[in-house]
């Protein structure tokens, strides 16, 4: 018996190894002048340090964990870090596009109160060439933490200058949703519905990247007095980020 244990258990081994060779592992260390999401600042329009590291696994599936200084921002009840922890799968479906879906817990440290939210989120996108173009929903589910659900849909064009180490991208979405508790449903819509836009260039070389990015809102400077709203950070910016991937 132990001899037929030793081999099954040699056989799981041999089953196993080659998935495991298939597991690639990556990350990155990077620092923003301003952690900012969806147009408004999640670090109180501080520095913002941030690691990441993640796996892809066989089936097209990848794991990964974010963790970013959020520098005592009031939008998240003073949290000193948010992990972004994130399941998701990719798809290349031929011809150019791609499918794309994940499931990510915001996870906040050093918060007052429950913070944490979850949300998944659906995309698409068309490559040819060195340009690409998509489209993006995220739908966080009704949650205390952040007073309803909220809906952000949205379109990316990327491309890639040739011979240049430069790749420009621009983004435009728009964020909706039901309302629980006006307070801390200004946690990621202050003031209400809103449309936010990007456009940035990042200088890629090796696994060196350096980014300017401007955002931009339609979010009224007369938001609801809601501690949660931080009406500082949710106009017009530049902002910039240094990257290391490994």
């Amino acid at each position: 018996m132990r001899a037929v244990g030793m081999m099954a258990a040699a056989g799981l081994c041999a089953l196993a190894s080659p998935a495991i060779a298939q597991v690639a592992v990556g990350g990155s260390v990077e620092i923003a002048t301003d952690e900012r999401r969806r147009g408004i600042s999640w670090s109180d329009g501080k520095v913002a340090p941030a690691a990441s590291v993640r796996a892809s696994v066989p089936f097209g599936l990848d794991l990964g964990v974010r963790a970013t200084g959020t520098r005592g921002d009031p939008r998240h009840g003073g949290a000193d870090a948010v992990f972004d922890v994130t399941g998701g799968f990719t798809r290349d479906i031929g011809g150019g596009l791609r499918l794309d879906g994940f499931v990510a817990g915001h996870l906040f440290a050093g918060a007052r109160g429950g913070m944490d939210y979850v949300e998944g989120g659906l995309g698409a996108s068309y490559a040819l060439g060195p340009a690409e173009l998509g489209v993006d929903a995220r739908y966080a589910p009704s949650q205390s933490a952040i007073g309803g659900d909220n809906l952000w849909i949205g379109a990316r064009a990327r491309v890639g200058v040739p011979a240049t180490p430069f790749t420009v991208n621009a983004s435009v979405g728009h964020s909706s949703g039901s309302v629980d508790d006006w307070q801390r449903a200004a946690r990621l819509r202050p003031g209400g519905n809103y449309t936010d836009w990007s456009l940035g260039v990042d200088h890629i070389t090796g696994p060196f990247s350096i980014g300017v990015l401007y955002t931009g809102t339609d979010i009224d400077d007369r938001v609801l007095a809601s501690p949660f709203a931080n009406p500082r950070h949710t106009g017009d910016k530049v902002s910039a980020r240094l990257a290391i991937s490994f």
